[in-house]
């Protein structure tokens, strides 16, 4: 059988489990549990189904697996596999009529999440269709792969020692000033691992294009689409930022959203917001 069949088989089964789940819990973060999980086992399908005797597809599953290895250790961390839900669903949730919720949660939060899923991991399939001799790109495009895991992880610990020190505050009875972080790479990017997340798909995408030869591969819509949902995800995130802190639309209007950049100095702050330092 094809790899990419394997692939879409067991996509089909995560898909009608995570829907069946949230059915059943009331849970809709099934999806996010499954995350880091699934595109690995993608990645080795392709790998394994060559008989190992392709560097390049091995390389990639490593690397994705490396990805999935950083984000599954993030996620518990953060409680993600006791049963908590991402706290944007409930937000989502108590705007929408309950069937409405239902149609989003069907559609965009298992099916098309799912098919992100397996989209991003397709690259694999390029490199399975056209294998031949790692080259030096190749080895380059695989350590910045890495260095993007390794500016996640930073970012991810930057994030989880301030959300520490913030439940720290609370505990001692004291408002935690700034509600968010901005120190660190935050200083130069509001979403700093978002960024090195996208751009580990982009880097897996184009080792698949170094394999065919051409950027022209139908496969870039994993990363594309990725992208496009991060957008629509930091938007939804920061709306409710925004309505919990005040003082964040300084941090926007100072600070990248995404790509790190050197943040701009507010000469006038909004009357009644404090200037971010």
């Amino acid at each position: 059988m094809h790899p990419l069949w394997i692939v879409l088989i067991v996509a089909g089964v995560a898909a009608a489990f995570c829907w069946v789940a949230s059915l059943i819990t009331s849970d809709t973060s099934w999806v996010d549990r499954l995350w880091s999980i699934v595109p690995v086992a993608y990645a080795w399908v392709f790998a394994v189904t060559a008989d190992g005797s392709d560097v390049r597809l091995d390389v990639m599953a490593i690397l994705v697996t490396a990805w999935g290895v950083r984000l599954t250790f993030n996620f518990a961390r953060k409680g993600g596999y006791t049963g908590t839900e991402d706290y944007r669903w409930a937000v989502l949730r108590a705007r929408m009529r309950p069937w409405q919720f239902q149609l989003f949660n069907l559609f965009f939060i298992v099916l098309y999440q799912q098919a992100i899923l397996v989209l991003i991991t397709l690259p694999c399939a390029t490199a399975y269709a056209h294998q031949s001799v790692m080259t030096p790109l190749d080895w380059l495009l695989a350590l910045v792969f890495l260095g993007c895991t390794v500016g996640e992880t930073i970012a991810d610990q930057q994030q989880w020692n301030f959300q520490r020190w913030k439940q720290a505050e609370a505990l001692a009875g004291r408002t935690p000033t700034p509600g968010f972080v901005t120190r660190g790479l935050f200083h130069y990017a509001r979403h700093p691992n978002f960024f090195f997340e996208q751009a580990q798909w982009w880097v897996l995408f184009l080792i698949g294009a170094v394999a065919a030869r051409s950027l022209l591969q139908w496969t870039v819509l994993g990363a594309f689409l990725l992208t496009i949902l991060f957008v629509g995800s930091t938007q939804f995130t920061e709306s409710i930022s925004r309505s919990k802190y005040p003082e964040y639309a300084d941090y926007q209007r100072a600070t990248s959203p995404i790509v790190p950049w050197w943040p701009r100095h507010l000469d006038s702050p909004e009357p009644g917001r404090r200037q971010v330092p």
